[in-house]
């Protein structure tokens, strides 16, 4: 038996048109209320995210960091070691790199930092003292003079050195609050690493099935390669600090071994990072001897050459390579939003995106 259903009388008719008019028209006080709801819950949000900044950007540099691990691990995977042993073997790795850091490094770091507050300004007492100053400040309108007694009194202002710190461990304006966050970043990373997969087989998951397969191709693709900019950058920026530092002990500059972990930090932004600690070596180098300076521009005109005809394509290999406007423009932006760590990540991020781009975007405009 087929039941039909009985003709509209005019007011269930009304009841259906009043129902499909737009809920302002139906009821204005409703829909001020639910729009005022959203834009109260919209501000909360914000204000809530903005609260976790902090937690939430030492998220994202773990979650880089776990990425640009990746490769290593792989690595390890293709000299016959399995995938569980390979975590170890990097998770040890990176446990044995903290250990160094804290014990090593910090007291090292700490130790240079007293001797450079020290021995910059006498070191510029005693390059005016020598005869070739005056007729070169003199040249210089006594530019060179200024510049010169700014950097002598900056650098025995400890705010000075607490922004610096500040600036390369990311987070904070102590010491404390620095390890405090780098340790967090450290044990996120550590877990990231150990469920890497399980993680990226849950969020496959997510995608309806009937792209799924699709879906998981192309972000393979693009964390593989995502993840050997990282490494190669990484590694780059150690060529970079390891031949500074060289450099700079051969030269007798006092401090290498700071300038040289804070050129690691620098050069890991592409481009302009080896510029940038190029400019700030030959500048102490010149405070110290102009003989020094130099030696140290030559050499570090020479390693750019180097790494950017030789260095740079052996490591980076395949990977994506950021056009120097992108970089230009996401190291501004980041470094404006966070800092030195925002310029860092905002370079993946642009490296990310030009990957979507080119493995995704283009493709299907190709095809239309």
């Amino acid at each position: 038996m087929r039941f039909t259903r009985p003709p509209a009388t005019p007011a269930s008719r009304a009841v259906e048109e009043r129902r499909s008019e737009p809920l302002l028209n139906r009821s204005p006080l409703l829909f001020g209320y639910l729009i005022t709801l959203g834009a109260v819950g919209a501000v909360l949000t914000g204000l809530m995210l903005y609260g976790l900044r902090s937690i939430i950007f030492s998220v994202f540099l773990a979650a880089f960091a776990t990425v640009g691990l990746d490769p290593l691990i792989r690595w390890f995977q293709r000299r016959g070691m399995k995938r569980g042993w390979a975590i170890v073997t990097v998770s040890l790795l990176l446990i044995g790199v903290i250990v160094t850091i804290v014990w090593v490094v910090l007291p090292l770091v700490i130790e240079q930092i007293q001797s450079l507050a020290v021995s910059i300004p006498k070191q510029i007492s005693a390059l005016k003292a020598q005869g070739w100053f005056d007729p070169a400040n003199e040249t210089s309108n006594g530019t060179l003079s200024a510049v010169l007694n700014w950097i002598a009194q900056e650098v025995q202002d400890p705010q000075l050195w607490a922004s610096i710190g500040s600036g390369l461990v990311g987070f904070g304006l102590s010491v404390v609050n620095g390890l405090t966050t780098g340790f967090f970043i450290a044990i996120l990373t550590l877990y990231f690493i150990a469920s890497y997969d399980t993680t990226k087989a849950s969020l496959y998951r997510l995608v309806a099935r009937s792209h799924r397969d699709s879906f998981t191709k192309y972000t393979e693709r693009i964390l593989q390669n995502f993840g050997k900019y990282l490494s190669g950058m990484v590694v780059l920026a150690f060529f970079n600090a390891v031949y500074s530092t060289i450099l700079l002990l051969v030269t007798g500059v006092p401090g290498a071994f700071l300038i040289g972990i804070a050129a690691f930090f620098i050069t890991l932004i592409p481009l302009i990072g080896t510029v940038l600690t190029t400019a700030v070596m030959t500048v102490l180098a010149l405070i110290h001897s102009p003989v020094s300076a130099v030696v140290v521009l030559i050499f570090m005109l020479v390693y750019m050459q180097v790494e950017a005809y030789i260095l740079t394509p052996k490591v980076m290999g395949k990977a994506v390579q950021v056009p120097g406007s992108v970089v230009l423009i996401s190291a501004l932006a980041g470094s404006t939003l966070f800092g030195l760590p925002g310029a860092l990540v905002a370079i993946p991020i642009s490296a990310g995106i030009i990957l979507i781009i080119k493995e995704i975007v283009m493709p299907r405009k190709e095809l239309r």
